[in-house]
């Protein structure tokens, strides 16, 4: 890590300190909701990002670590109990669903997950006696953090920054571990990566099953968060919600899906001085994007900065080589 990027860190991270401060709860509300997202996106860009694998289940592994800590919760339990159980949970759910789905690849695994996505949604929907049904659960309470409570919407936007910035830790650490160059051989080349000794299904799954953690630790989250969840809140629309903050942010790309969830989160709410013509605008946007960059944001960013980057050029009598 070359030292520029560590100061662009270092003042990206005092940003986020700093935004909330002489903010409505409205607002910090919505920074909250974009961090729990963000960590949701980064799970979903290891698995279609790095692996080159399609799922339409993030939001319902949300969901799975939504009503996981929320029920525990309700029953006494700290939520840092609650919390690592339903990330546990949904990694041990990511393998069982990836051992058979994985057996297809890219589309078909697509369908595998959205049909998971949706049987969630008719479970938590219908299980009325333990989910609550339509009517969901309420009342989750805050945990307190060192004996500091985050009652206040200020305290736990500061509590979802430190759970942030610790997943993004973990994810830059998972990609450049030896998993991490394993998923990237596998989204570049699986033919070739099999020739080399690497187990792709083994990979593949888990990768799966990793992004599907993510997934659990945004939920568990995002139950104290609303104090109030629901089937809806975990339906298919917010799993291609999250596909799409990866794809614009830029798959792929580290910082990919925090940017893409920032667009997805943020931008409506920016747009909101136009009145009712705002998700027109968003929806423009987006598609001007993918049109002219498919690789999302970053990969935009990086061909203008190529554009304007001195250039190296090679003699022109020189091109040819030496010729005796």
């Amino acid at each position: 890590m070359t030292r520029t990027r560590i100061i662009l860190i270092v003042l990206g991270i005092a940003a986020l300190v700093a935004a909330p401060i002489g903010q409505g709860n409205y607002i910090i509300y919505t920074l909250t909701s974009w961090l729990l997202f963000s960590i949701s996106a980064m799970g979903l860009n290891l698995t279609l990002g790095y692996a080159g694998q399609v799922s339409l289940a993030q939001a319902g592994f949300m969901g799975i670590g939504a009503y996981v800590t929320a029920l525990l919760t309700l029953a006494g339990v700290p939520w840092i109990a609650g919390a690592l159980i339903s990330i546990s949970s949904c990694f041990a759910v990511g393998l069982l669903l990836g051992w058979p789905a994985l057996r297809v690849q890219h589309h078909f695994l697509a369908f595998v997950t959205l049909a998971f996505n949706t049987l969630l949604f008719l479970v938590l929907r219908n299980e009325e006696e333990i989910t609550g049904g339509s009517f969901g659960l309420v009342g989750m309470p805050r945990p307190s953090v060192f004996g500091i409570a985050t009652d206040s919407n200020l305290n736990f936007y500061y509590f979802a920054l430190a759970c942030f910035l610790v997943s993004a830790f973990v994810m830059w650490w998972i990609l450049r571990s030896p998993w991490g160059r394993a998923f990237k051989a596998l989204r570049e080349n699986p033919i070739r990566a099999e020739s080399l000794g690497l187990k792709i299904r083994r990979q593949t799954l888990l990768a799966f099953a990793i992004g599907s953690a993510f997934g659990g630790l945004a939920g568990a989250l995002q139950s104290p968060l609303v104090q109030f969840i629901e089937p809806g809140s975990f339906a298919l629309i917010h799993s291609l919600k999250l596909l799409l903050m990866v794809v614009v942010g830029g798959a792929g790309f580290f910082f990919g899906p925090m940017l893409g969830a920032a667009v997805v989160i943020l931008l409506p709410e920016l747009l909101r001085f136009t009145e009712g013509y705002y998700l027109i605008i968003y929806s423009a946007l987006v598609i001007v994007l993918m049109v002219f960059s498919p690789q999302g944001l970053i990969g935009l960013g990086q061909k203008i900065w190529n554009q304007f980057r001195p250039r190296h050029e090679t003699r022109r009598d020189m091109k040819k080589g030496f010729q005796l």
